[in-house]
C-alpha cells in the first residue's frame, strides 16, 4: 500500500517543552494513524526527528509498501536524503534510528513542505503543547 507519512515537531523555547506529531494516510486519504505526544524538554530538531521516527515506526507495524513522507523540517528532509551532515549527536542518533525503519520499508522518500502544507501534522503538534502547558 502507498501512503504519506506528514511529520511535524516543535519546541516552545529551544529547548523547550516539546511535542511531535504524524498523520499517516492511505493514497486514498483515509487516515490509517495520527498522533501527537509531548516529550519533555527538547529542541525543535529533536522533536522532528522524534516525530519521523515515531511514524516510521507505525508505517513498519502497518507493513505500508511504498512511503512519502513529508516534512516543513527542510533540515531533517535533506539530512535523511544525504545532502546534510548531522553534526549534532542527539540527532545523529535519531536518524540512525529513523534509517533502521526506513531499511524495513520497500521505499521511502522524503519531500520537504511549507509549513501551511503540513496543517495536521502541526495541530497535533500544538494541541500536545496546549495540554502540557495548560
Amino acid at each position: 500500500m502507498k501512503a504519506k507519512l506528514s511529520t511535524d515537531g516543535g519546541a516552545r523555547g529551544n529547548p523547550g517543552p516539546a511535542a511531535y506529531g504524524y498523520v499517516l494516510e492511505a493514497e486514498d486519504g483515509t487516515v490509517l494513524d495520527a498522533r501527537g505526544e509531548a516529550i519533555g524538554v527538547a529542541t525543535n530538531n529533536v522533536a522532528e526527528y522524534r516525530a519521523l521516527v515515531a511514524g516510521l515506526a507505525k508505517a513498519v507495524e502497518l507493513r505500508l509498501d511504498q512511503l512519502e513522507v513529508v516534512s516543513d523540517s527542510e533540515l531533517v528532509v535533506k539530512q535523511m536524503r544525504g545532502e546534510y551532515k548531522v553534526k549534532n549527536a542527539a540527532l545523529a542518533e535519531l536518524k540512525a534510528e529513523a534509517e533502521s525503519l526506513a531499511r524495513r520499508l520497500p521505499k521511502v522518500v522524503y519531500t520537504a513542505v511549507r509549513r501551511e502544507h503540513n496543517e495536521l501534522a502541526d495541530r497535533l503538534v500544538n494541541d500536545a503543547l496546549d495540554r502540557i502547558s495548560g
